[in-house]
């Protein structure tokens, strides 16, 4: 968790030092455009089930966690409620642990793209200090995957859910800073070459934490 804790220190340094200028109202209104720019740190909440053919054997698989930016698109239906629309994609190294085929069995890479929408509800649009939730859905896309130790690796799309808590926190009335935590819920069913005839079937839930600051500005 440590790119957590420097995430976190990063914006509760960039909120000390805003502060004194941050008295302006936030003006969240019908048919306006928000984006913001965020780094985020992506925590893998990695759950697994591993099978030979129908048997299910020993082995857990992980992935690391990662620090990458993201970039979303809020459009406003009425004052409260929001469409937004989220982007960021990360490479994760993936490794099985505890499975007959070695203790710790090197799965290579795989980026990871979950374009993401949810629908917002915006508790108080008019004022500077404006928290928010949502909750939408997401498609899971794996790509660019390296195999590492097994001969092949391959993951198959799928849609996924997730929810969402934030707030913008206005500095004038054009720019505001966020903060945002969000659960996705990423599903995977991976096949595994280990070669010599051994095919595992993998079902691979990631569901990440994702935690992330940012700027963002009103169009």
């Amino acid at each position: 968790m440590k790119g957590f804790g420097v995430l976190a220190a990063a914006s509760c340094a960039a909120i000390a030092l805003l502060a004194g200028s941050m008295s302006a109202e936030a003006a969240k209104s019908q048919g306006d455009l928000l984006v913001r720019l965020r780094a985020i740190y992506i925590e893998p909440d990695v759950s697994s089930s591993l099978k030979l053919g129908n048997t299910a054997i020993a082995g857990k698989v992980d992935a690391d966690f990662q620090v990458v930016p993201e970039i979303d698109f809020s459009y406003f239906l009425t004052d409260n409620i929001s469409l937004e629309l989220i982007a960021a994609t990360a490479k994760h190294d993936v490794s099985v642990k505890g499975s007959p085929l070695g203790a710790n069995v090197d799965l290579g890479h795989v980026w990871v793209l979950p374009p993401t929408l949810t629908a917002q509800y915006h508790f108080a649009p008019k004022a500077a200090f404006s928290p928010y939730v949502g909750a939408g859905i997401n498609y899971t896309i794996y790509y660019n995957q390296k195999d590492g130790a097994a001969r092949s690796v391959n993951y198959d799309n799928d849609f996924g859910l997730a929810l969402q808590a934030g707030v913008d926190y206005w500095i004038n009335d054009k720019w505001f800073i966020n903060l945002d935590v969000k659960k996705l819920w990423l599903n995977a069913d991976a096949k595994v070459d280990a070669g010599l005839g051994t095919l595992i079937n993998a079902k691979v839930d990631l569901d990440p934490w994702i935690f992330g600051v940012g700027v963002g500005t009103k169009f």
